[in-house]
């Protein structure tokens, strides 16, 4: 089984805000493949995608605690970090760009480095969407808790839905079928 985590952050406030693709990208493709969200505990939604052999995972503890949901979804399933895909956020890339990656650091992450923490390894694989980097007079912590703008709002919507459609292939043709030692920019 292939558990697939959105990284965000939980509640009203933080509801499309760019921290939280991750839940938009699982959120997204639950809704394309007409999957309900379930309660498995006060720190985790799921959605199961029997049909495709996998689990969607909205952790309900903030993004920087994301290791504690995540580590108890992954005993009681017994999921290997190979099979577990994290999709979220990254200031590093410019807005729209996709890279996948495997067995990468969480390059200054919190959520990323909190489950690299908790699970003790980094060998799962990462999808990491483009939100590019805040204005100088702002910090990241802000800016990832800010609204996309009018312009980055059709970009990333678009990387979001590219996403959603990569993941479904990956999942019924294999990771390797999508080219994830590039990075793809959805323009």
């Amino acid at each position: 089984m292939k558990l697939i985590v959105g990284l965000g952050n939980p509640g009203k406030p933080h509801l499309n805000t760019l921290h939280n693709i991750g839940f938009a990208v699982v959120e997204a493709l639950a809704k394309d493949l007409s999957a309900s969200w379930t309660e498995f505990s006060q720190i985790s939604q799921l959605s199961k995608l029997t049909a495709l052999e996998a689990t969607l995972l909205k952790p309900q503890t903030f993004m920087n605690q994301s290791g504690r949901s995540l580590a108890e979804i992954v005993s009681y399933f017994k999921v290997l970090p190979t099979d577990l895909w994290l999709v979220h956020d990254d200031l590093d890339l410019t807005a729209g760009e996709l890279r996948i990656s495997f067995d990468s650091s969480s390059a200054g992450h919190k959520g990323v480095q909190n489950i690299i923490d908790i699970l003790g390894t980094q060998a799962f694989w990462r999808w990491r969407l483009g939100i590019g980097r805040p204005p100088t007079n702002m910090t990241a912590e802000d800016y990832v808790l800010t609204k996309p703008n009018a312009d980055s709002k059709n970009i990333l919507n678009a990387s979001l839905a590219r996403t959603v459609t990569l993941i479904k292939q990956a999942l019924n043709q294999g990771i390797d079928s999508i080219p994830h030692s590039n990075s793809l920019k959805i323009k």
